[in-house]
């Protein structure tokens, strides 16, 4: 994720929740059982979940511990490491509800 560019691993993962969402679309107009979405969705979250953490990961490397050595996104850079966690703290309580 250096330098604003999204990691072509989290761009595939990306793909795969936008077909798993559009198959639950199809399951919704199919009129299929509940309990088959319900699973299906419950596989989305897991995935955004995991594309999450991924995510975060690589803010963490990039952009607060790798501040001032280029690697951080041009939004991180004017930013200082304090300030960068505690972005990293309102993040995680956002993604932690």
């Amino acid at each position: 994720m250096t330098n604003a560019k999204v990691h072509p691993r989290a761009k595939a993962r990306l793909n795969r929740i936008a077909g798993q969402i559009a198959g639950i679309q199809r399951m919704a107009a199919a009129d299929r059982y509940c309990v088959d979405i319900l699973t299906q969705i419950a596989a989305v979250r897991s995935a955004l979940d995991a594309l999450g953490v991924e995510l975060l990961t690589n803010h963490l490397e990039s952009c607060v511990l790798g501040h001032g050595s280029g690697t951080e996104h041009k939004r991180a850079k004017p930013l200082t490491q304090k300030q960068l966690l505690a972005e990293v703290q309102n993040t995680l309580s956002r993604f932690l509800r």
